[in-house]
């Protein structure tokens, strides 16, 4: 049996109960989960191994990569910016980047960039991976870049293309990179364990990925054979030229061992974040209220940074999505703890939000990368944390 170490505050309990079943049924190796609410931890969890390789035990401190999860951090950062009124988010992207108005790109605002609209999701020419981490070569490419599709007519998941195309901007605007910004006005302050950028006097605190292969490959399995619902997806899945594809191969390789260490170093604010459950929860109790004296945001910027954008069919998952400027928004099968809730998720389950309704701040970070719909881990966290609240 995993031992599970840290408090949980009374009332909440079941998340203490689930969060040990996501080891004994749900597949976590090494994991940690925290929640605050009205600005108090209320949880603080973590166990398991966080190097499968040499047993090394999963500390209080253990830092974990969150991929994805990554973007509310970096959302965040803008969104300050537009708060002090050094970034306008209805100006066009060019009034702070001009490289960017090639191939008809004069006129996306800022807006349509954060919100997935922008229709930057590939490139015809995809950047050695080197160069993509040095920085300047791929904004340079997504600069030169023609739009997949008309800006504002759809939105579509920039998966690896967001972290770059927002942070440029931030960079612009602010002078800083994003994640020196995002060290400078947000970790400090609030005292987060998280990187957008590894220290490298920081990196033997990092717990070591597992990757897991899904029981039945999809793209193997007869088209007649799939359910309808799946069907547009796999399709998509199988074809190397499809936006799905596509969206994840701006580098070359297009695959990406984001447990290098030149990948850890480098800044990928759309995807290589590394911190803890307390850290994501913090900066997200930080931006409902205050948490120890600091509050990111105002309550008017917050409503207007978590406001839908975009709502329907994903031109890259092929499935419904929801997005304000940055933020995921619930939907069916991310309902988070209510529909006041925006945060985001990142690749194989790691999961921060917000529910201002409710006053719930949530991290929840781990080592085994699973993701799908059979991953039910911080699916059982948030629904605990919801049977806490009744």
């Amino acid at each position: 049996m995993t031992t599970i170490d840290g408090e949980v505050a009374a009332g909440f309990e079941p998340v203490r109960e689930a969060f040990a079943a996501n080891f004994a049924r749900y597949g976590d190796i090494g994991a940690a989960v925290c929640v605050y609410r009205y600005g108090q931890p209320v949880v603080d969890l973590w166990g398991g191994v966080a190097d499968p390789e040499t047993s090394r035990p999963w500390e209080r401190d253990t830092l974990q990569l969150v991929y994805s999860a990554t973007k509310g951090a970096t959302a965040t950062a803008a969104h300050m910016l537009a708060e002090r009124g050094a970034l306008d988010l209805d100006a066009p992207v060019a009034k702070y980047w001009p490289e960017f108005a090639a191939n008809g790109k004069a006129d996306i605002p800022v807006r349509w960039l954060l919100s997935h609209q922008a229709g930057l999701v590939a490139l015809n020419q995809p950047v050695p991976l080197k160069e993509a981490l040095a920085w300047h070569p791929m904004t340079a490419a997504l600069a030169a870049q023609r739009p997949q599709w008309t800006p504002g007519t759809a939105h579509g998941y920039h998966g690896r293309t967001w972290g770059w195309l927002a942070g440029e901007v931030i960079r612009r605007v602010s002078g800083r990179s994003p994640g020196r910004f995002f060290a400078d006005e947000i970790a400090a302050p609030l005292r987060l364990d998280f990187y957008i950028g590894l220290p490298a006097n920081e990196r033997d605190r990092v717990s070591r990925m597992v990757y897991q292969r899904p029981d039945v490959d999809l793209t193997t399995v007869p088209a007649e054979s799939l359910p309808e619902e799946l069907r547009e997806q796999v399709a998509a899945w199988r074809d190397p030229n499809s936006l799905s594809n596509r969206a994840y191969a701006v580098t070359v390789p297009a695959e990406i061992n984001f447990d290098s260490p030149e990948v850890q170093a480098a800044e990928l604010p759309a995807s290589n974040g590394i911190g803890t459950a307390r850290a994501l929860a913090r900066m997200y109790a930080a931006l409902i209220g205050d948490v120890d004296g600091v509050r990111l945001l105002t309550s008017e910027t917050l409503a207007s940074a978590t406001k839908e954008q975009a709502n329907g069919k994903d031109q890259v998952m092929l499935i419904l999505s929801r997005f304000s400027l940055g933020y995921m928004l619930p939907t069916e099968t991310n309902s988070m703890t209510g529909p006041s809730s925006f945060g985001h998720t990142g690749r194989g389950g790691s999961l921060g939000f917000a529910d201002p309704e409710h006053g719930i701040a949530f991290g929840y970070v781990m080592n085994n990368i699973i993701g799908g719909a059979d991953d039910m881990r911080a699916t059982s966290l948030v629904d605990a944390v919801r049977k806490s609240l009744v």
